[in-house]
C-alpha cells in the first residue's frame, strides 16, 4: 500500500510539474521514471552493442533487473521473446500467443505500442517477482534499432493498481522533453 501511495505521489508530481519525492530506502518497488528510463537505456545500449548486447538481459542479477522490474528484450516479426531474465523458459519461444489471465494477447499490445517513436504502455495482469500470484502490471514498451533487425524492443513494468496508461504516457512525453524533466 506505501509503495503505491509513493508511486501515485511521484507520478502526480512528475505531471504537475513539481520535484518528485525522493526514494525510500530500502523501496523495493520501481517506480514509471525509473521503468522509462531503464528502458530507453536499453534502447541505447542495444544500438550500441547490437545483437551481441542482447545476452546481458537474460542476467537475473544484471544491471536491467531492479528492485521488483526487469528489461525484457522480444522480437514482434519473428515472434518470439529474444531475452529474459526472471523466465528463461520463454526465451526462443513464440509470444504472440502469450495471453494473461484475462485472455489479452499481451504482446500483441505491446508490439502496437512500441512501435510508437516515444513508445506506450499497456495494462495487463503478470506474475510479480516474489509474489507467487498475478497483479495488475503496466509496462513501457519501446523499439530497439540494431542492425540487420528489425521489430526488437524492449520494455519493463511496474505493479500498479492505480495507475492508467494515459497518465502515464504523459509522463512519458514530458521526460522525453529536456526543458520540462531536466534530469536526463
Amino acid at each position: 500500500m506505501r509503495a503505491s501511495r509513493l508511486i501515485a505521489a511521484a507520478l502526480a508530481a512528475a505531471l504537475c510539474g513539481a520535484a518528485a519525492p525522493p526514494a525510500v530506502a530500502g523501496e523495493d518497488t520501481a517506480t514509471p521514471e525509473e521503468v522509462v528510463a531503464k528502458v530507453w537505456g536499453a534502447a541505447r545500449f542495444l544500438n550500441e552493442k547490437g545483437a551481441s548486447g542482447i545476452a546481458e538481459f537474460n542476467n537475473a542479477s544484471g544491471r536491467w533487473v531492479w528492485k521488483d522490474s526487469y528489461v525484457f528484450v522480444y522480437d514482434c516479426r519473428l515472434d518470439r521473446m529474444v531475452a529474459h531474465p526472471l523466465r528463461p523458459d520463454l526465451v526462443g519461444r513464440p509470444i504472440m500467443q502469450i495471453t494473461d489471465n484475462n485472455g489479452r494477447l499481451i504482446f500483441k499490445d505491446l508490439c502496437k505500442a512500441g512501435g510508437d517513436k516515444r513508445g506506450g504502455w499497456v495494462e495487463y495482469l503478470w506474475t510479480r517477482p516474489g509474489a507467487g500470484g498475478v497483479s495488475r502490471k503496466i509496462s513501457y514498451a519501446l523499439g530497439a534499432d540494431i542492425a540487420f533487425s528489425t521489430g526488437l524492443q524492449v520494455a519493463a513494468g511496474v505493479y500498479d493498481d492505480k495507475a492508467s496508461a494515459a497518465d502515464l504516457a504523459k509522463l512519458t512525453d514530458k521526460m522525453a522533453d529536456p526543458a520540462k524533466y531536466p534530469a536526463h
